[in-house]
């Protein structure tokens, strides 16, 4: 047997998230069956985080574990023929059988991204977001302050109980866990930062690990600041209540990405 290490990045705007399921496509269920149809095998490979439904990833690792004797170089180019256009494999890689995709990680990046539909400086109309580009983003519909949000994002970093920003389903708690297991809902963020690049403004994040929708909604907290509904010293009374309804709505899918998953030198090939 062969532990392989596949990291991928896709479009997750046609499919139902990460994890299989019945009859309906998903990132997990299609990289199954391109390499059941290359090998034979049927395989049902571990990711870092189980994206939603609409989320996209740059670098997400996948493991798994086959018997059929393929060269790293092989499988990686036999894999993108297989598989949609929407779905790539960056790298292909053997690794040590203890390697984990979800557990053996020590960080992940996200960033999320918002479309500004800021007034032009001449006082003409909002600018349109390209139909190219709704698919990618939150075409947020208020104008947005980046120096407040700023200020909001920058309290989080640190160790917190998250509870607030978690999704309020329990049995859905650690559907975007890292390192942590089971339904704690402390994490570390070592990043956390709101910055405007070409006409978006982009929320940055890097943690041990996630709760379910904890991105989302801390997206969501950020641009009611933003906006104005709430200020932005409101974000450490939403920490202290651990009660989710103390802090703002789930961002829409779009725009989330998963941007890198980090892992131990040990936990390498």
């Amino acid at each position: 047997m062969t532990h392989w290490k596949l990291t991928l990045s896709y479009d997750g705007t046609g499919f139902h998230g990460w994890q299989v399921q019945p009859d309906r496509p998903t990132i997990q269920g299609t990289l199954s069956a391109a390499l059941r149809f290359l090998t034979g095998e049927t395989v049902l490979p571990q990711g870092s985080g189980r994206t939603d439904a609409g989320v996209h990833a740059l670098a997400q690792v996948a493991s798994f574990s086959m018997e059929s004797p393929i060269p790293a170089e092989n499988l990686l180019h036999a894999l993108n023929r297989a598989l949609p256009p929407s779905v790539r494999v960056l790298a292909a890689e053997p690794v040590a059988e203890s390697f984990h995709a979800r557990h053996s990680a020590v960080r992940k990046s996200y960033e999320y991204r918002i479309f500004c539909r800021e007034l032009s400086k001449a006082g003409g109309p909002a600018p349109v977001c390209s139909p190219f580009l709704a698919p990618y983003v939150w075409d947020c519909r208020w104008p947005l302050a980046l120096e407040p949000m700023q200020q909001a994002a920058a309290l989080l970093c640190g160790s917190h109980d998250f509870s607030s920003f978690a999704a309020s389903d329990p049995d859905q708690a650690e559907r975007e866990s890292g390192v942590a297991s089971g339904p704690n809902p402390v994490k570390t963020l070592f990043a956390s930062a709101c910055v405007q690049e070409s006409g978006l403004l982009i929320y940055r994040v890097t943690g041990s690990g996630f709760l379910h929708h904890m991105v989302r909604n801390i997206v969501g907290t950020l641009a009611e600041i933003g906006r104005g509904a709430l200020a932005a010293e409101e974000m450490t009374r939403i920490l202290a209540a651990r009660d989710r309804s103390a802090a703002g709505p789930t961002a829409p899918p779009q725009g989330l990405f998963l941007v890198s998953v980090e892992y131990p030198r040990e936990a390498q090939p």
